[in-house]
């Protein structure tokens, strides 16, 4: 049974960059079954598309993503309701469904953190491949505080981007962070101001966008896979990936058009 709710994700392509807008503000752009099934639809279909180069998450109003509904988990509703074998696979079934869509998009991905990531909101975030966020935004791995602990996958994705230690810190205090001390940390890649997030957002996306689009995807694969591979394997993989490239039309064309460019 389809349970989303399309308006719940709003897209808009923009030339080559596809705007994704978590849109359900009243909640805070809470990670129900309906939303779950709504972004996950919205990013399965991504690589059906070659004509997108590169995609914006972002929310709607002032938050990006406050994770689950408190008030649903304590009414016992969404995913929080039934024996833990049940709620195991909603879990599966939903949001591991985004999270598992997020690893499968072939071109870069953007969170445009315009205000509070929040649990599974910050786990989402970090899915992206470069986040940007406002200075007011507000992040935490908060997920004790409720007595739970990540379970879409934030663990695995916060390791990789602040280190072990960091990460163990930020799960066991649940501390919220500003966007300047996120950066700090290496958890977001930029800090602008709120009026800002808009145009310089969709001016990296664009800049993403116009690399040659075959090169980009490899590019953006080679670089999640050396996060994970010893030297040999990294070695191997990149050259494979240059072959591949350096025999292409798409790098020829490339070397045509920097050469007519110096001219």
């Amino acid at each position: 049974m389809n349970i989303s709710t399309p308006d719940l994700v709003m897209i808009e392509q923009r030339g080559s960059v596809l705007h994704l807008t978590l849109n359900d503000a009243e909640t805070g752009n809470a990670l129900s079954t309906s939303m779950c099934v709504a972004l996950a639809e919205a990013l399965e279909s991504i690589n059906k598309r070659p004509d997108v180069h590169c995609v914006v998450l972002r929310g709607s109003g002032r938050h990006f993503c406050t994770g689950g509904n408190v008030k649903d988990m304590q009414k016992g509703a969404d995913l929080m309701q039934g024996t833990p074998e049940e709620v195991l696979e909603g879990l599966r079934r939903y949001l591991h469904r985004i999270t598992l869509a997020m690893q499968a998009v072939e071109v870069p991905v953007i969170a445009a953190i315009n205000g509070s990531a929040i649990g599974a909101g910050l786990d989402l975030a970090m899915m992206c491949d470069l986040r940007v966020a406002v200075k007011g935004a507000r992040l935490a791995e908060s997920f004790l505080r409720l007595g739970l602990i990540s379970g879409i996958g934030g663990a695995w994705f916060l390791t990789r981007a602040v280190g072990l230690a960091k990460a163990m810190e930020m799960t066991l205090t649940s501390q919220f962070h500003s966007a300047q001390e996120a950066l700090e940390m290496g958890l977001v890649n930029r800090v602008v101001e709120v009026e800002d997030l808009e145009n310089i957002t969709a001016e990296l996306a664009r800049t993403i966008a116009s690399a040659p689009p075959k090169a980009l995807r490899l590019a953006k694969r080679l670089v999640r896979q050396a996060a994970s591979s010893d030297l040999p394997q990294a070695l191997e993989t990149a050259g494979s990936v240059q072959a591949i490239l350096l025999c292409g039309a798409e790098h020829k064309a490339c070397v045509r058009a920097f050469l007519a460019s110096t001219k």
